[in-house]
């Protein structure tokens, strides 16, 4: 059975988790403070370990380092960080530590679970299955406004991403009140969506396998809600929860997400391991990149994650790429060109261009791109991480 480590100076709180994950099947082991918890990790080699913040002798913080020093980039230990405070500084501070990921006290027992489900499937790779790229890498795809493209490269990119790679991959529409993918997919309003995830008691993988489209494609998809109304039923926790739960299920977690940096946004992308800023090279997107990038850094998250892909690259806007790029002090990772009868062909057909012309110039580019991001995520990188406000 899987060895869960308990670190946590609450009886209660000890108690809770030992009853929990024992009803999930999972065998728990108790340490009480910092110092017990470096014992435990180094005899009884536990498969994840969930930290609280505040230990006597030692801290959470201090606990999570002194593993990830000890462990020398060999094995890793999964740590979910537990704690009661909400502050960003404090979640910057902990991820920094070492910890994969954290939850905020009090946390829903299904949302818990799915984490470390999600964690464990990631980190249990075997030494046979080491060149492939691990489990549940979640990718998103930001636009600096409307229009400049960024469900188009989306969409096509998930679609890349299984039929060029053979990757199992879902599609998120994160766009809660007013995305797209039913239009551009040309699915109509009757199917389900995440709406019907969030408000079931729990989530799991078989309500969720009831809850996806199959498209033509081979890839699977999770709707945005088909009214406005209904994207505001959507909490951050219940997003997270399901996030967790597909990154569990699926090699590519692809998701289009909203534009105004609001909780929700900023929540899928503390859990991203690649945030794709789509963008175009017109001064207004230039400025709106330049403020994403300074409220992104301002609250921690890590430009070594962040990519610019510059959509329409040769189209005339009276800015080179080269003065996008001196504006921006940054180069663009991924330059698309511009080729409007095909994309507004297959946005009004409902046929991405990926699927139904693979042979086109610009499925050709967006190939380029999911060869980009699949050789990325074969690299020996720490999954989980991909950002600091955590």
């Amino acid at each position: 059975m899987t060895k869960i480590l308990v670190v946590d100076d609450e009886a209660n709180v000890q108690r809770l988790l030992q009853y929990t994950l024992k009803q999930a099947g999972y065998t728990v082991t108790i340490a009480g403070d910092g110092q017990e918890a470096l014992r435990l990790w180094a005899a009884e080699s536990p498969a994840l370990i969930l930290l609280d913040v505040s230990l006597p002798k030692l801290d959470g913080y201090a606990v999570a380092e002194r593993i990830r020093a000890d462990e020398g980039g060999r094995a890793h230990v999964p740590i979910i960080m537990l704690t009661a405070e909400k502050e960003v500084e404090q979640k910057v501070r902990g991820l920094r530590a070492g910890a994969d990921d954290y939850l905020v006290k009090p946390f829903h027992q299904a949302e818990l679970l799915a984490r470390m489900r999600s964690l464990l499937a990631r980190f249990s790779a075997t030494e046979g299955s080491l060149s492939k790229p691990p489990l549940g890498r979640m990718i998103a795809f930001y636009g600096a406004k409307g229009g400049v493209g960024a469900t188009t490269v989306a969409i096509n990119t998930a679609i890349a991403l299984h039929q060029d790679h053979d990757r199992k991959v879902v599609l998120v529409d994160g766009v809660l009140q007013f995305g797209d993918h039913r239009v551009f997919l040309d699915l109509g309003p009757d199917r389900k969506s995440i709406t019907d995830a969030v408000q079931a008691p729990t989530v799991d993988v078989d309500l969720m396998k009831s809850i996806l489209v199959k498209h033509d494609s081979g890839i699977d998809l999770l709707l945005a809600p088909a009214s406005p109304e209904e994207g505001d039923l959507i909490r951050e926790d219940r997003l997270t929860e399901v996030l967790a739960l597909l990154r569990s299920m699926y090699d590519f977690v692809i998701i289009d997400v909203e534009k105004r940096l609001g909780d929700l946004t900023l929540s899928v992308l503390d859990h991203a391991d690649e945030i794709h800023i789509v963008m175009t090279a017109d001064l207004s997107c230039l400025k709106n990149v330049r403020l994403a990038l300074e409220a992104l850094d301002r609250i921690g998250y890590d430009r070594n994650r962040l990519r610019l892909v510059l959509n329409r690259s040769n189209a005339f806007t009276g800015i080179s790429v080269g003065a996008a790029e001196n504006a921006l002090k940054r180069e663009f990772e991924t330059k698309i060109i511009n080729e409007y009868r095909t994309a507004i062909t297959a946005q009004n057909s409902g046929k991405p261009f990926s699927y139904a012309r693979p042979d086109v110039a610009l499925a050709k580019e967006i190939s380029g791109l999911a060869r980009r991001i699949e050789a990325t995520s074969a690299a020996p990188t720490k999954p989980g991480t991909a950002v600091a406000r955590r």
